[in-house]
């Protein structure tokens, strides 16, 4: 039986993870991680998301994504396919390398866009890969390629007053 569509709709934001087939890594290197970011940022380009946060880990990534169009799953496909097709001519093997298809959740409410910002970034520190999020190199708390939506994220952060970078800051503190 074939699988039912994604719900996609206009200017929607999304919480996108995937994981490696079997929990194995996705990942082997910063050669890998770079490829990946560099074919996010692609896809960025040609689908005209916008990348809030994410956080690269060995066994799975974490995305948040606004989709100015219906678009999510296509541009998902062709980022995770370009990549699993590059990561598998890279390392002689064969094979899915993300476990099924991406897992997606819309975000709805200003306090679940909080609570997945804070979820992505801590995820290093949670998992004991470093102290604080902005010590992650694979994380946007601790990078910032010209394609990332801070401005963006920001702007969602500060829609109900306050210092949005205050927010920010207490959202992915210890």
């Amino acid at each position: 039986m074939p699988r039912k569509p994604r719900e996609e709709s206009e200017g929607a934001v999304h919480h996108v993870y995937a994981r490696g087939n079997a929990q194995q890594p996705i990942y082997l290197d910063d050669v890998d991680r770079l490829t990946y970011l560099g074919l996010l940022g692609r896809v960025i380009g040609l689908t005209g998301w916008c990348c809030l946060a994410y956080c690269l880990m060995d066994n799975h990534v974490h995305l948040l994504v606004e989709t100015p169009r219906p678009n999510l799953g296509v541009g998902m496909q062709d980022l995770h396919g370009r990549y699993g097709r590059r990561f598998n001519d890279r390392h002689d093997r064969s094979g899915h390398l993300f476990q099924g298809r991406f897992g997606a959740k819309r975000v709805t409410r200003d306090v679940q866009l909080w609570a997945t910002v804070r979820y992505i970034a801590m995820n290093p520190v949670n998992a004991g890969l470093c102290h604080r999020p902005d010590q992650w190199r694979w994380g946007s708390a601790g990078a910032s390629p010209p394609w990332l939506g801070s401005q963006r994220l920001l702007e969602y952060l500060g829609a109900e007053g306050g210092d949005p970078i205050a927010l920010y800051a207490e959202l992915v503190s210890n």
